[in-house]
């Protein structure tokens, strides 16, 4: 049974060795990697984390950016019984110090020199800290340095454990129970210093079966990997989705490349922040200055086609035959080349969260015949909370959600509340269940449970989401509500609470859990 990432992983190496799981562009080419050769890696890294005395429970920190090794170091720590925590490698030293400690990192993965430089500093403050793993020993071939160990003599160790003990590595991943913790995933710190949110194998499995449920992908999908692995978004509902369904994860070269790499694997589902996707409009705006008359007044008549036939599709009406001929011709003739510009012309999913995206953004690339769906969600509830359906996308609003949620009014007491977070773990096991070393904010137990943010509502029964209190349901039933613009840190009703990361006014809630609708 595929009930922890570990077993969930292995299963896809054994179902789908040969076949292509992740791309990498290094000196200007893609390289592939296939699944048995992950497979090869992981175990190499796990069982070199055993020959050293990795304990199941243990974590490892992983300090780098984006990149291939940080799932190879993840899976294989994970398949060796233990919890992996992630770091972002923007840190600074005195935060990499804290978050090392604050986890109780046994082991840490460093990218290069730059991240070991890092840990180097505050390791003398760091008493658990047993090695430093390096990816990319560039520069530091001289080093002699017992604590320090680069990857590659980390995974040959792993091959000479292995061939003594060819049961360990299928034990440990057997080890792990579904309510044990998986990952480390820290807050940003906005209202204080960061907070481990712990993360059971069951909260990853659930959101990634019910992410592939609402948004169906297969190994004929192609993705691109480039945000942030220590971010919740990126490590379940890109990383591990992948690893669940499939689908072929390809990693960009730097942040920088992000829209050349795009252009060169065309994938067909594609998430980002909202600043990606404005990126993109800005380059297709400063394209058109840049064009003669023709090719301008050939972009407005077929955007506004574009825009009609948008605009149907928002109000749920069917756009009539003349319209899709013309729009057809329109894609035919200028907006197929515009979405070729970007990079999206195979994408038959884009997926926008994380911040607050304008709603006309998002018209005009339903104008361009793509589906575009708004997502909102919180590290606490391992990912997604609401989103819109396909088919179903309203600009503006995180719409219809696969989360049953409950409503807190005003006169919703701090004992409810935590009732129902109760009940959320107890039965619908999406959310997480507490913070690392900080008991008085467990969400179980608090008495002011709504922390920096909470998360969706819900008003008779029907889900209810969306910026300016507007909502919306699978039923298109409609209505108005209205939240204070700032909360305190910790709500102590839900009419104080907003969600802080956003800055604008958001309907919040507690999340009751995962379920199918």
């Amino acid at each position: 049974m595929m009930d922890t990432v570990p077993k969930m992983f292995w299963h896809g190496v054994k179902a789908r060795a040969g076949r292509t799981i992740f791309r990498q562009k290094e000196f200007g080419i893609w390289r592939a990697v296939t699944w048995d050769e992950l497979g090869r890696i992981a175990r190499e890294i796990g069982s070199g984390l055993a020959s050293l005395g990795y304990a199941p429970g243990e974590v490892v920190s992983i300090l780098s950016n984006t990149r291939k090794e940080w799932v190879y170091a993840d899976l294989g720590a994970l398949g060796a019984a233990g919890v992996v925590n992630g770091i972002y490698p923007t840190d600074a030293p005195a935060q990499a110090e804290y978050l090392l400690s604050d986890s109780g990192s046994t082991f840490v993965f460093v990218e290069d020199d730059e991240q070991l430089d890092k840990v180097l500093e505050v390791r003398e403050r760091l008493p658990r800290l047993r090695k430093i793993f390096v990816f990319d020993m560039e520069g530091l071939h001289e080093l002699n340095d017992p604590q320090v160990m680069s990857l590659d003599v980390l995974r040959a160790l792993g091959r000479e454990y292995d061939a003594a003990h060819p049961d360990e590595w299928e034990r440990r991943i057997s080890l792990r129970k579904p309510e044990d913790l998986a990952i480390l995933v820290y807050t940003s710190g906005t209202t204080g210093k960061p907070k481990g949110a712990m993360i059971s194998h069951r909260n990853v499995i659930q959101t990634v079966r019910s992410n592939n449920e609402t948004y169906q992908q297969d190994e004929r999908d192609e993705r691109m990997c480039f945000l942030p692995l220590c971010h919740i978004a990126e490590r379940v509902l890109g990383a591990y989705t992948a690893l669940s369904c499939g689908a072929k994860l390809n990693f960009v070269e730097n942040p920088e490349t992000v829209p050349e790499n795009v252009r060169e694997i065309a994938p067909t589902v594609f998430g980002a922040v909202p600043r990606i996707w404005e990126k993109f409009y800005s380059g297709v705006l400063i394209g058109l200055k840049q064009a003669g008359a023709l090719p301008q007044w050939a972009y407005s008549a077929a955007i506004a086609i574009g825009y009609r036939q948008a605009k149907l599709r928002e109000e749920g009406k069917s756009v009539p035959a003349t319209l899709r001929l013309a729009f057809w011709l329109a894609r035919l003739l200028v907006l197929n080349n515009v979405r070729k510009a970007i990079g999206v012309h195979r994408a038959r999913l884009l997926i926008t969260g994380a911040a607050p995206i304008s709603p006309d953004l998002v018209r005009w690339y339903m104008a361009l015949g793509l589906e575009m769906i708004e997502v909102w969600g919180q590290t606490e509830s391992c990912g997604i909370g609401t989103n819109n359906l396909s088919g179903r996308t309203k600009p503006g609003s995180i719409a219809v959600t696969s989360v049953s949620v409950r409503l807190l009014t005003d006169e919703s007491s701090s004992e409810q509340v935590a009732g129902a977070i109760t009940r959320a773990e107890s039965g619908f096991p999406a959310i997480s269940y507490n913070y690392r070393n900080k008991p008085q904010l467990e969400l179980r137990q608090t008495r002011s449970p709504i922390h920096y943010g909470a998360a969706v509502i819900e008003i008779e029964g029907r889900p209810a989401t969306g910026l300016n209190g507007e909502y919306w349901t699978d039923r298109n039933s409609s209505g108005k509500f209205t939240f204070r613009e700032h909360a305190p840190r910790v709500a102590q009703t839900f009419e104080q609470a907003t969600t802080l990361a956003y800055g604008a006014p958001r309907p919040v809630g507690i999340l009751d859990g995962l379920r199918r609708r």
